[in-house]
């Protein structure tokens, strides 16, 4: 009998995990979730401080005006002769008339002042409002979507049980399509339903080690952290004397270790994303080009979370130029964060081809939605 691979290790981690409470799916659709709250109650209060002091410069423009005209017809009419013995006799300074020119020169700009403020404050109110909208929108799908993680969950533990209890009756089919539905690879969707299928005594063994964690109060997360050290799982005391496939095991946790550490280095936990993003970023491992973008994205005000769900990015060689041509644009930072999908969806050549085609139909690209190209 053979001992657990540590490919299956890893299945069996990312499986057990998505049965509990602390699911990386759900943990990031709560952290998404919390994001966007905190987005709508800031925005939400931006919205109604902008919306005031719109209201205030709008009463001010007015004030300006009529006042303005009000004071400068008083003054036209004042002839200082009038009151000349007077003003001399107390010393007091008073030139209507100079009054008038300096009002009639100083007014004008004065108003073109608060109209170009308002304009300001109005177009700034057109982004938080968009942010304000995103951001409830993000909420009400994220609640559609945690349903529907749940459900999927109910379902993934009770395939889980009836293979535990060796009463499965389930298809391979309906585990392959269960397990679609939380990104698992083609690779990985046939050995979970072989594992599910046909349980072996391993499997019982970790369900066992799984519990006893459970019991001690230690979360999913907790237990990959452990599994690190872990001793394998076996079923019978073997020997392994194939040296190749050791130094293929070892070679690969070695990069793992790598990249958790480089993550780590940036302030980036790698439970934020999902097993198939992981093993995409160390499949494709190159230490200066994750770096490199991370340092990019933080430096330009994007933030790194813009690669929770969007992990390649981090591989992207084209990053830097294609950011730099959407902030070129007019492009803010936020507008990039909410839309990684177009940074995905073209190359730099193809993006520049995107803007000019907007051009050529009369559109303003600063003035389109990313979600839009």
């Amino acid at each position: 009998m053979k001992a657990l691979s540590p490919e299956v290790s890893a299945l069996l981690d990312k499986l057990y995990n998505l049965r509990g409470d602390d699911s990386v799916v759900l943990v990031e659709m709560n952290r998404q979730r919390n994001k966007a709250v905190e987005t709508k109650t800031r925005t939400t209060e931006e919205k109604k401080e902008l919306q005031a002091r719109i209201a205030g410069l709008e009463k001010l423009y007015n004030d300006l005006n009529s006042q303005g005209e009000k004071l400068s017809s008083l003054l036209s009419d004042i002839d200082r002769n009038d009151y000349a013995t007077v003003l001399d006799r107390l010393d007091i300074e008073f030139n209507p008339q100079e009054l008038v020119e300096k009002l009639n020169k100083s007014l004008p700009r004065t108003i073109d002042s608060v109209t170009l403020d308002t304009k300001k404050a109005e177009k700034q109110l057109v982004r938080v409002e968009e942010e304000m909208n995103h951001a409830i929108a993000t909420i009400d799908e994220l609640s559609i979507r945690r349903d529907a993680a749940l459900a999927n969950q109910e379902k993934l533990n009770e395939y889980f049980e009836l293979a535990l209890s060796g009463r499965i009756s389930i298809t391979r089919d309906s585990i392959v399509s269960l397990l679609e539905q939380f990104n698992f690879t083609d690779e990985e969707r046939r050995e979970a339903a072989k594992i599910l299928m046909f349980p072996e005594d391993a499997l019982f063994a970790y369900d066992e080690k799984v519990r006893e964690r459970e019991q001690s109060g230690k979360s999913f997360s907790d237990v990959f952290e452990e599994a690190k050290n872990a001793e394998p799982i076996v079923e019978e005391a073997v020997k392994i004397v194939d040296e190749e496939p050791v130094s293929v095991e070892v070679e690969s946790e070695s990069t793992k270790d790598l990249l958790i550490s480089l993550l780590n280095e940036h302030g980036i936990d790698y439970l934020d994303f999902t097993g198939s993003e992981i093993d995409y970023l160390i499949n494709n491992f190159d230490a200066n080009r994750i770096a490199k973008n991370i340092s990019f994205v933080k430096e330009t005000n994007i933030g790194t979370e813009i690669f929770v769900n969007h992990a390649e990015l981090m591989l992207d060689n084209e990053l830097d130029a294609k950011v730099n041509t959407l902030l070129e644009l007019g492009k803010e930072p936020i507008d990039i964060y909410l839309n990684p999908s177009v940074l995905e969806k073209y190359s730099k050549e193809n993006l520049n081809e995107v803007i000019e085609n907007l051009k050529n139909n009369g559109m303003d690209p600063k003035n389109v939605p990313l979600m839009a190209y």
